[in-house]
């Protein structure tokens, strides 16, 4: 019977997200009290734009060259930079934030009389100003955190890019590979969680809304078949849950927060099922990776049950969490690419 409830929700599926469209779309950051939104780089640096009152320690122990160029969008004289002849493996950072921005192994002998770089640790570590000269003149580039200017990308640079970031060494501190980077140039420190919440679309898609959320992913966990297709888990009794990994950083976002919005997009009294999707697939569960999460589920939970919130018990399910499989390519960023969100409340918001 349950396998026939499945094959005909499985069925209908293109109906279920034409309805879903109708309910909810993409999301903007609440405004209200003007806060920016923590941005994370590929690599996972926080490149969250520096407010004032966070630059002004940083740029008052800068000295005046420094200063002139960083600051005022200065250049320092040719062949004059403490770091053009370096070629030690190592990383530049920047001058005032600290944010990583080349790596020695893209650092090349130009002729110009600046270090030189053919491309950037990454494009939102290293933001290129455009000017509308379509780059003839080249692109003013500057931190991707605190806004330092660093010099000017031109196209006159050697394969495979083509390009050639020109960069004044006042901009840059570099440190050698043996070197530990201090703090502020090290990626964000993450932890990671795992949410059933029902259809793992629409949490997916609010998970990676937060403020402080690096990564939300689709997959399935807790069942008994390994790397299990969404077919198997649908049909074949895999005992699978669909859930959301979602890697965050502990300093922007508490795991406390995630549990308040994943209660906040779901109905937590529903056994197995989550609206019209049925089968243990779509149960509610919370799959702990620490001790420390365990407690505060457990603790969260009683507390939401002790609230009168819900009128009926919470059977949201708290397990250590076992393997997580990523789900099929199709279910990643569903909704960005489709609409809807299966009827998901914004927890954000």
């Amino acid at each position: 019977m349950r396998r026939r409830r499945t094959l005909a929700l499985v069925l209908i599926g293109v109906a279920a997200v034409a309805v879903c469209a109708a309910v909810a779309v993409l999301i903007a950051p609440a405004a209200a009290d003007d806060v920016i939104r923590p941005r994370y780089s590929a690599f996972g640096y926080d490149v969250t734009p520096l407010t004032d009152e966070q630059l002004a320690p940083l740029v008052a122990k800068l000295d005046e060259e420094t200063y002139r160029v960083t600051r005022k969008a200065g250049t320092e004289e040719p062949f004059c930079g403490d770091l053009l002849n370096i070629n030690a493996e190592g990383t530049y950072v920047c001058v005032v934030c600290g944010l990583p921005l080349f790596s020695s192994e893209h650092k090349f002998v130009s002729g110009t009389g600046w270090p030189s770089f053919y491309t950037e640790i990454d494009p939102q570590q290293v933001v290129t100003i455009k000017d509308g000269s379509g780059g003839v003149r080249g692109y003013e580039i500057q931190c991707g955190r605190c806004a330092s200017h660093l010099g000017h990308r031109m196209v006159d640079g050697p394969p495979p890019t083509g390009l050639r970031y020109c960069v004044n060494s006042v901009s840059l501190k570099f440190y050698a590979a043996d070197q530990p980077l201090p703090p502020e140039s090290q990626p964000v420190k993450t932890e990671t969680a795992y949410f059933a919440g029902g259809c793992f679309w629409g949490i997916e898609h609010y998970f990676d809304q937060g403020p402080g959320v690096l990564e939300a992913v689709s997959g399935y966990m807790q069942g008994d078949v390994e790397n299990p297709s969404y077919g198997q888990v649908c049909m074949e009794n895999t005992h699978h849950a669909e859930t959301v990994k979602v890697v965050f950083d502990p300093a922007r976002i508490s795991f406390r927060r995630l549990l308040q919005a994943f209660f906040d997009m779901h109905d937590p009294t529903q056994l197995n099922r989550q609206g019209p999707n049925l089968g243990d697939q779509y149960r509610s569960g919370v799959w702990y990776v620490s001790e420390a999460q365990r407690i505060e589920a457990e603790q969260f939970i009683a507390e939401l049950a002790a609230s009168g919130k819900h009128n009926a018990p919470i059977v949201t399910q708290v397990e250590a969490a076992k393997v997580f499989w990523p789900a099929e390519v199709g279910h990643q960023d569903f909704v960005v690419k489709n609409g809807g969100t299966c009827d998901v409340a914004d927890p954000w918001n």
